[in-house]
């Protein structure tokens, strides 16, 4: 097989607002190689990362992602480990190529899998897929008592596990966040899995951190997600020796393995978080799963879009038994879920997990996909470089 096409389609909201809610918008690639048709996501700005696939070329170490991956190879697994190695290597200066890459090599994972007839987990290397303990992923209410609802409502739906992150917290008072962490309690109940995410507010300020930790305890919280920015290992490392019980946990800001084990070995997180959209899809994801099961680090996907990217982002862990914790999108924008026809329902058991197809298992909704499409048309040197494509092939 080689890569015959690639086609972007930028998907969005008729409004997108400036809360933490990465579901508002999406960037979906379409790959074909040798007829056979594959999907991925980007987690990043849809326009800069289209921009990264066609953009004129700068220098040796600044190309586009177009003159490195069309009409490659794609027979191996390796096949996709050396791609890689090349975008790193020609695209290094192209600070936007691991989230455009990261969106192409899940669709390469599906379309290997699909010729094959091996789920995208197999051919990583597990012989089964093992049920996921999904939390329900939403944003702090704007007051305490909408936070307490909308936890009661993930409890309601069986959730067992329930994460409030952004918003809010961390910006204003520590009675603020006390009051919003014990209404995240009581919404959902004493024997519910409560996860409590900062959206790096504290940036490097392990002092303010520390001042929350006696709050969380009170709550019983899990852990305590990305209190600082993605690179400040020094503050993670910091904060771990400080936080006793509350655990840390980050990584959805690597963008390639070797941020992520700087976490690991550094930050001392106790949970390392990875956005197969960002970090350079599947393969990466894989290795920083292995690496962190070899120094007694759980492994969590990072997932608050649609379900073509939960699927994706479940595959690098499918196969590690004692990892099930499963970041799940509780409330996402129409756009993020009617992009696919196939959606990961919990099952009798509260747990999800990965379908049993060939590739990703992930049907695209034609309809979803044309209903949320923004028309796109970029050009440079009086010559056209991309136009939204047309939905079916």
């Amino acid at each position: 097989m080689n890569i015959e096409a690639i086609d972007f389609f930028y998907l969005s909201m008729p409004v997108v607002t400036d809360a933490g809610d990465g579901s508002q918008d999406a960037l979906l690639v379409r790959v074909v190689a040798s007829g056979i048709t594959g999907w991925g996501e980007c987690e990043a700005s849809p326009l800069t990362s289209i921009a990264a696939f066609v953009c004129p070329m700068s220098h040796g170490a600044c190309k586009p992602l177009r003159d490195v991956v069309m009409g490659k190879p794609l027979a191996t697994p390796q096949d996709i480990a050396s791609l890689a190695a090349i975008v790193e290597l020609e695209c290094m200066d192209l600070l936007q190529a691991a989230h455009t890459w990261s969106g192409i090599e899940m669709a390469l994972w599906d379309i290997m899998g699909r010729k094959r007839g091996q789920a995208a987990y197999e051919l990583l290397g597990y012989k089964r897929a093992f049920p996921k303990l999904p939390y329900a992923s939403q944003l702090f209410g704007a007051t305490p008592q909408e936070t307490l609802e909308n936890c009661r409502r993930a409890r309601e739906k069986n959730f067992r596990a329930v994460k409030c992150g952004w918003g809010p917290f961390g910006r204003g008072s520590l009675k603020n966040d006390r009051d919003h962490l014990q209404a995240a309690r009581e919404g959902a109940g004493p024997d519910c899995r409560l996860l409590i995410d900062a959206g790096q507010i504290f940036r490097e300020d392990v002092d303010a951190a520390v001042a929350r930790i006696a709050m969380l305890e009170e709550v019983n919280a899990g852990w305590l997600e990305e209190p600082f920015l993605g690179g400040a290992y020094e503050a993670y490392a910091g904060l771990a020796a400080l936080s006793g019980k509350i655990k840390l946990a980050g990584g959805e800001a690597s963008h390639n393995f070797h941020m992520a084990r700087q976490l690991i070995d550094y930050g001392k997180v106790s949970f390392i978080q990875i956005d197969c959209g960002r970090i350079g899809g599947l393969g990466p994801a894989k290795r920083v799963a292995d690496y962190a099961a070899a120094h007694g680090v759980t492994y969590v996907n990072h997932t608050f879009t649609s379900h073509l990217a939960l699927c994706a982002s479940i595959q690098p862990y499918a196969g590690l038994e004692k990892d099930v914790i499963c970041e799940y999108p509780f409330a996402p924008k129409s756009v993020a879920y009617e992009m696919t026809e196939t959606h990961l329902l919990p099952n009798a058991n509260g747990e999800i997990v990965v379908p049993d197809a060939p590739g990703l298992g992930i049907t695209m909704s034609e309809p979803g996909i044309a209903r949320y499409s923004v028309d796109v048309v970029i050009a440079a040197k009086g010559t056209e470089l991309y136009r939204t494509p047309p939905n079916r092939r």
